[in-house]
Formats: structure tokens, sequence, C-alpha cells
């Protein structure tokens, strides 16, 4: 990078930061922050346990915004000070310090700009996650237990807390089915972008003339409801199914009818859980599941309305990202057109670059 590329980014930055300023309205939320620490000093404040949580969990949340801004507010403007004094003392040992911190700072707005788009209506909610493998059997099934390690990393790199509600194992490798939830703050918003067919080219371990084969997963995401959110479901429109658990889970997985699989006949939709020994919190969790997807299926179908988008099939032409592992190395989203070649860590959670490029780019 020379003097030139380098003031071309700040001038990027500059607009971008200006920009986000009138979006977080940070005079406003310094406010905000005065008003609630007012009621907090109010004894009868804490009298409402459940009014006076929300308020403290969004002084937690409009804290770390207001921070989050200042913080990359200032190193906009102190690059751009520095740069001015270093081109005017021709202070290169400097401008090359400024150079090699450009990534950085360019990725921190970004990171920024990211976390002012997540302000849907559900995006700071925990997320409930159902991987299916596609056609192909043993091989698709691997790619689907790859794509579940893959989030169940991602989830640990930022200190989230994961819950499986459903595991089926595959019969020789892989997965057949998983749902878990993935517990941290937006959680949701971030993985809401993973919602499509996932495409794998690699040479299968499975294929003893080592040739190249095609997999196909789909990953399911949509937000964890609040009970307070009215979602109508008739029991006439459910199927209640009970089945005896599979995988580990004690003695008791192969001897009582715990696992639960309710079909919303209606949509199709078809949510299991066997993650407790007990039927009834196992249906209470199903219904949970249910309740989040059906919300989540209204809203795409509204979405799907708009954009003339018909519902698709776990198969070619449908992805939304390609995993390629050979002949070449190489992640590619379809909807950011962004593309990477550090594959390995990718499918060991390292996937914020593409979760925030997808972001932005529908933002746009």
């Amino acid at each position: 990078m020379d003097a030139y590329e380098y003031s071309e980014l700040l001038k990027s930055l500059s607009v971008k930061m200006e920009n986000i300023t009138n979006i977080v309205k940070p005079d406003l939320l310094k406010k905000r922050l005065e008003e609630i620490e007012k009621m907090q000093q109010d004894p009868d404040f804490w009298n409402d346990a459940a009014n006076a949580g929300k308020i403290s969990q969004e002084k937690t949340k409009t804290e770390r915004i207001l921070e989050t801004y200042n913080n990359a507010n200032d190193a906009v403007q102190d690059a751009i000070e520095y740069f001015e004094m270093a081109k005017a003392e021709k202070d290169e040992d400097t401008l090359e310090m400024l150079y090699e911190d450009a990534e950085t700072l360019q990725e921190n707005t970004n990171t920024l700009e990211v976390q002012m788009m997540l302000s849907g209506e559900h995006d700071e909610n925990n997320a409930i996650v159902s991987i299916h493998p596609g056609a192909g059997g043993t091989e698709s099934q691997d790619w689907a237990s790859m794509l579940y390690r893959m989030y169940l990393r991602w989830a640990e790199r930022h200190g989230f807390k994961v819950e499986v509600l459903d595991y089926q194992p595959g019969e020789e490798a892989g997965i057949k089915d998983v749902s878990f939830i993935i517990k941290g703050e937006n959680a949701y918003g971030y993985l809401k972008v993973e919602n499509g067919i996932h495409r794998l080219v690699r040479i299968s371990p499975f294929d003893s003339n080592a040739k190249r084969h095609t997999s196909f997963s789909s990953v399911m995401v949509s937000p964890e409801i609040d009970d307070d959110i009215d979602i109508d479901i008739e029991d006439k429109d459910l199927r209640i199914d009970t089945y005896r658990a599979s995988g580990a889970g004690g003695q008791h997985v192969n001897k009582t009818e715990s696992a639960i699989r309710i079909t919303h006949e209606p949509t199709g939709i078809v949510v299991q859980c066997q993650n407790d020994r007990s039927q009834h919190k196992n249906k209470s969790a199903a219904m949970k599941m249910l309740k989040s997807r059906l919300y989540e299926y209204e809203m795409a179908k509204k979405q799907a309305e708009i954009d003339g988008i018909e519902k698709s099939d776990i198969g070619w032409g449908h992805q939304i990202r390609s995993y390629v592992m050979q002949p070449y190395q190489q992640v590619k989203d379809t909807r950011s057109n962004q593309a990477f070649t550090n594959i390995d860590a990718i499918l060991d959670g390292d996937i914020d670059k593409l979760l925030e490029g997808v972001l932005i780019s529908q933002a746009k």
C-alpha cells in the first residue's frame, strides 16, 4: 500500500463512519443511558423483575454499541490525524506502521457496520439450526456432519453455548439429521444468512477409486421465539409421533419412546427432539422449534413473494455457497460473490468474514 491508496481508504472509511453515525445516533444513546441509570436508582424499579431485566439488557447492549462505535470512530480519526502529520513530516516509519494497520482498521469498521445491521426484530435472539443432508447417502451425510462441526466451532469461538435438540447419526458415517440451539447475543442475526443449500466438491474418502464427488446439505436457521410471540398452532393441524431415541444417552435410549416428532400438516414442517429422558420435555422443546420454524416460514414466504423465488430442492443450481476442496481450494458465496481460499479454517468455524460479507451485500 502507498500513500495514495491509504488516503483513498481513509476517505472511504470516513464516509462509512459518517453513515454509521447517522444510524447509531451516539448522542441519543448517551441520553438513553442516562435515562436508564435514573430509572435504576428508583427503589421501585426492581419490584418488577421482568421489566427490570429487560431494561438492564437494553443498557448492556446500548453500552456495548456505544463502546464499539467510539473505538472505531476514534481509530479512524486518529489514523487521519497521524497520516496527515506523518506526511507533513515525511515520517516514513509512522507511514509504514499506518499501512500495516490498514487491514485491521478496515475490519473493525466493517464489524461495526455489521453490528448496526443486526437490528432486525429477532436478530439478537438465539438461533435454532437444523442440518439435513441431500441425496447421496454416506457422502452427503458426512458433509452434513462437517457443517455441524463448523457451526459448533463458530459458536465456541464466540463463547456461545450449544444445546443439541435432536441428533440422528448416519448408518456408516456422518449424520442423517441434527437440530440444535446456539445461545448467544445476535446468534440468529449472524446465522440467518446460512439458510439455504451448501455444496461440497471433494475427492470422496468413501470412494475407493478416489473420484470427485459433489454433495449437498440444507441448513435451516430460525430465531428462538419468546413465549410472548403469538403464533397460532391448532391441535388438529399436528401429527405427533413418539419413537425410541437413538445415539448416546444412556440405557433409557432403547427402552423408552421418549423421542417426539411433530408434523405440522398444513406446511409439511417436521420437527423432532430426543434430547431429554422426559417425553414431556422433548415435546415442549419440539413445540418451541415448531413455533420458531413457522415464524421463519411465514417470514421467508413473504420475502419469497417479494423476490419472486420458489422453494428449491436440495441439489444442483440452488446452493448459496460452494466449498471446493479439489482440484483447487475455494469457498465462494453466491450472494456476496466473495471467494476465500482458507477452506480448512472456514470448516473449523472461521466464518465471520463470510457472514459479514453476506450481511453487507444484502444491506446494499
